[in-house]
């Protein structure tokens, strides 16, 4: 699935002129907690959040240090903090480093991007216009499209087992040879050792993934290593 498939348009934003209480006011009637930061011609060059209004010289909350840590602060750096915590207008408070994505992007490649760089929300950016947003909400909603509705085709009871036999032999965690299965009536049951508890988990969730599953019954044994000491 590409970006494009799962991206919120037309993007909710803000131009850099506007006023931080412009933009405040605009991410709580819409209930988003962040806003791209949109020039007049569809150019981005920014992007403000909630974070952005954390330390904020009118709350008391700006930045404060002791005294000796204060003096290892470069000039510049102050500046920006003061800006930040003082600034009226959104492009003096916004991030102008921006993390996007095309319309192609894989949604792979979104969540890579979202984990590695700490974000919530990436523009969909196409010829340098912002096209869409991708949000972490849009990602949950996806992942509810995907999930089965109830009314789906029933499915037999020995394909279900082949599907959760086929599915446990391709984790290199179960153990095919020990885990057995067997399917009444859509209701999956394991039967059967496993040698770390977090395997009985795993198990489970593989069975229940599996297309005409309606309930999972569990009884692995785990085999610990006084039981295996004791075996020999």
């Amino acid at each position: 699935m590409q970006a494009e498939a799962i991206m919120t348009a037309p993007v909710i934003g803000i131009e850099p002129t506007a006023s931080i209480a412009d933009a405040a006011g605009l991410m709580l009637s819409k209930k988003i907690s962040g806003l791209p930061v949109i020039r007049n011609d569809g150019t981005l060059v920014g992007i403000i959040s909630e974070g952005d209004f954390l330390r904020r010289g009118e709350l008391g909350t700006q930045r404060k240090r002791s005294r000796w840590l204060e003096f290892l602060v470069s000039p510049g750096r102050a500046a920006d903090e003061y800006v930040h915590a003082n600034g009226r207008r959104v492009e003096e408070v916004m991030s102008d480093e921006v993390v996007t994505v095309s319309g192609n992007a894989s949604l792979a490649e979104v969540v890579e991007l979202m984990a590695r760089h700490h974000v919530k929300r990436i523009p969909v950016v196409d010829g340098g216009k912002v096209v869409g947003i991708i949000t972490r909400s849009d990602l949950v909603r996806a992942l509810l499209r995907i999930f089965p509705v109830s009314g789906a085709p029933t499915v037999s009871d020995e394909k279900i087992r082949q599907n959760i036999a086929a599915e446990l032999a391709a984790q290199k965690w179960a153990g095919t040879e020990t885990i057995n299965v067997t399917v009444d009536k859509g209701v999956a049951e394991l039967s059967g050792a496993i040698f770390d508890e977090r395997e009985r988990q795993a198990a489970v969730v593989a069975a229940e993934n599996v297309a005409g599953v309606k309930a999972v019954k569990d009884n692995l044994f785990c085999v610990g290593p006084l039981s295996v000491i004791l075996v020999s």
